[in-house]
């Protein structure tokens, strides 16, 4: 094992280990990294700490030593409203970084990386496929909903319309206080839990352990499970490349597209398969979308928490569903294939305690998880639209659009920063109709931040909700729910298209046929030789802004991040 290679050539390892409470039989065992985002950072990872202990228990219990690393994350909710959401896309590759660091400049036999939320688990991922050892992921699990099936992502909501005087402050805060009953990701299928769900997916999760009830003692005994079988993949030998190829992404945007998974995805795995040495574009989701069915009747686009996702089996009743599709011959941290471990799920019992479940919530499997002939939709939830708007593309949630908004010819009426849009919308200065561009929020503008409560000021509106589109470089909490058109490439700070729009263009918007672009000007449409002419003399008079960040982690974003549909992560 490579711990032992390394204290042959170290000869300070040893002493160093013992000063820090090693035994002298510990130093000869199987060494296995524990990292986590432990922190009383938000309820992702507050509660991190007793899993990381469970972990390390099974370790033990399997002849191995564990050693404990912390890399805490940020909350994407508590970053929101100010510019402390510019910090989120960049935690993730700092994230990494930091994890890469604990395990290359002390190597590791094996690891367990605990982790619940948005940045946390891409981060860990994208560090798993960098530092390539045996490895088993094991997730904080989900919080359950509040009083009368609260949820989190309903905040944005309830705010504008306090903003609006739809409601009294009084139910405002009754609302905030009621919404975060417990620890674990927030209950509703946004970022936190998508990437719980494509961590299992990708085959590095022990079957059924992503989105288990946070505060669960089956989650404790994943964990130490996990513990163990990270020994037993450090002793085989099996590395994480081993395992993730180019089929368990087919395979994790397949579930991605039947959960009607985060628009952020389409930023993280991206970034994940570069870490793994893996090509995976954007056409690659929007292929799979268009011929996967969309089954997962959970919010924001559905109905129930994500915390009901448990009571009809999790991750494994979703590929079941799916099973026609998958690539079943993929890898996992079990050793066994995706098909052999869905076999062996059907024949150990494992779907058994779910009608219990179910009874207890008074729901039928199939209220939360349909089918695979009686989907929700038949075309995935994403798609990926080009345009002389996005020539590298742009990602809208296509099962969260209304009907009339698939297909729609809209006003352009850009601005340059969140704020001023979001004053214009509860301000009642956006009509039916038009096309809310705001732009310079992309990775290289401002770190491209989450505009969720610009979302939620539309969709919160029951008029704007079904009548307008908001297109824009940045990107959107997984919270989000709407004719809403995100990661706008090249951005803006780059001088893409969307930098030249001027009040008045026409933007045409067809989301069947993956169309986003510019066909008109001053409200009057044009020959498609003719906008190109016009956008060639804008481009002429464009000129980029001073970078809005000037030192620290920001300014090494800006100057190193990909493009969005790349995985906007640093290169």
């Amino acid at each position: 094992m490579i711990s032992q290679e390394i204290r042959k050539i170290a000869p300070e390892m040893d002493p160093l280990r013992l000063g820090m409470g090693w035994s002298i039989p510990d130093l000869s065992k199987p060494q296995i990294l524990v990292e986590s985002t432990f922190g009383d950072s938000h309820p992702g990872s507050a509660h991190l700490l007793e899993l990381c202990n469970q972990a390390a228990a099974g370790i033990g219990e399997t002849g191995g030593r564990a050693a404990r690393y912390f890399a805490t994350d940020i909350c994407d909710g508590m970053a929101q409203g100010h510019d402390g959401i510019n910090y989120s896309l960049a935690s993730r590759d700092t994230i990494a970084n930091l994890i890469e660091i604990h395990a290359n400049a002390t190597p590791f036999d094996a690891g367990v990386f605990l982790c619940s939320c948005d940045k946390a688990v891409p981060a860990h991922l994208m560090a798993i496929g960098r530092i390539n050892i045996p490895t088993v992921v094991i997730t904080g699990g989900v919080m359950p909903p509040g009083p009368d099936g609260l949820t989190l992502e309903q905040l944005g909501a309830y705010s504008a319309m306090y903003r609006r005087g739809e409601i009294s402050k009084e139910q405002l805060v009754w609302y905030q206080q009621n919404a975060c009953p417990s620890c674990g990701a927030c209950s509703f299928m946004g970022t936190a839990c998508t990437m719980q769900v494509m961590a299992e997916a990708l085959g590095l999760m022990l079957p059924g352990t992503a989105l288990l009830p946070a505060q669960s003692k089956r989650l404790e005994t994943a964990a130490r499970q996990a513990g163990r079988v990270a020994v037993e993949l450090g002793r085989k030998g099996l590395k994480a490349r081993d395992i993730v190829t180019a089929d368990s992404f087919e395979n994790a945007i397949m579930v991605h597209a039947a959960i009607s998974g985060s628009t952020n995805a389409l930023l993280h795995l991206p970034a994940i398969a570069h870490a793994f040495g893996l090509p995976l574009d954007a056409e690659t989701f929007d292929r799979i979308h268009r011929h996967t069915p969309y089954l997962l009747n959970i919010r924001p686009t559905g109905k129930w928490p994500a915390a009901y996702l448990d009571a009809v089996g999790g991750v494994p009743a979703v590929m079941e569903e799916l099973r026609p599709l998958l690539h079943l011959d993929a890898m996992t941290v079990t050793g066994k294939t995706v098909g052999e471990n869905l076999d062996a799920c059907k024949q150990n019992g494992y779907y058994a305690p779910c009608a219990d479940r179910l009874r207890q919530l008074g729901l039928a499997k199939t209220d939360i998880l349909r089918p695979f002939e009686q989907p929700l939709g038949r075309q995935g939830a994403i798609a990926v639209l080009k345009g002389n708007l996005a020539p590298q593309g742009a990602v809208v949630k296509h099962s969260a659009v209304p009907a009339q908004m698939r297909r729609a010819l809209l006003r352009a009426r850009p601005f340059d920063c969140e704020e001023d849009a979001i004053e214009a919308i509860l301000t009642h200065n956006i009509q039916p109709g038009d096309a809310v561009i705001i732009r310079y929020e992309g990775p290289q503008g401002s770190g491209m931040p989450e505009l969720f409560y610009t979302t939620e000021a539309i969709s919160s509106d029951e008029t704007l909700g079904a009548s307008i589109a908001l297109i824009t470089d940045g990107r959107f909490s997984g919270a989000s729910k709407g004719p809403v058109i995100g990661h706008v490439s090249p951005e803006a700070a780059q001088g893409g298209p969307i930098a030249l729009v001027e009040e008045g263009d026409l933007i045409e918007l067809d989301i069947d046929n993956r169309v986003l672009r510019i066909v008109g000007v001053q409200g009057q449409a044009v020959a498609p030789e003719q906008m190109q002419a016009v956008l060639q003399q804008r481009k002429q008079q464009w000129k980029p802004r001073p970078p809005k960040y000037t030192q620290g982690v920001l300014r090494l974003f800006a100057q190193h991040a990909a493009s969005p549909m790349d995985g906007g992560d640093m290169r």
